[in-house]
């Protein structure tokens, strides 16, 4: 059985930080690309970003304007979204995901296959 289990949300003031860990079993994590999600009330879903499975490259939606870093540990099957400088417009809930070929691209939600259950990140002014 696929799982994923994300964590680390939580309220910070704008300019805080926070590190969201996802926690995955039940698939070959190394040869899968693993991406963060997040959704803000009356929004879509929007691609954060994403650790591609076969080069290990990682991508980043253009409005984060370098202040997040994904990155994974593949010996406890894990992914992190380490967050920075952040800004009421960053308050969504955060879901990882995965997916062995995103065949519409990394940004894509239909592109998933795999969902952990959301972690809220609320960014008070």
């Amino acid at each position: 059985e696929v799982q994923l289990q994300a964590s680390g949300g939580g309220l910070v003031q704008t300019g805080g930080s926070l590190k969201l860990s996802c926690i995955t079993s039940g698939f070959a994590f190394a040869d899968y690309a693993r991406s963060w999600f997040r959704q803000a009330p009356g929004k879509e879903r929007e691609g954060v970003a994403c650790i591609k499975n076969y080069d290990g490259s990682s991508y980043y939606a253009d409005s984060l304007e370098g202040r997040f870093t994904i990155s994974s540990d593949n010996a406890k099957n894990t992914i992190y979204l380490e967050m920075t400088s952040l800004k009421p417009e960053d308050t969504a809930v955060y879901y990882c995901a995965a997916d062995w070929y995103p065949v519409t691209g990394w940004k894509n939600a239909d592109s998933y296959d795999y969902w952990g259950q959301g972690t809220k990140v609320t960014v008070s002014s």
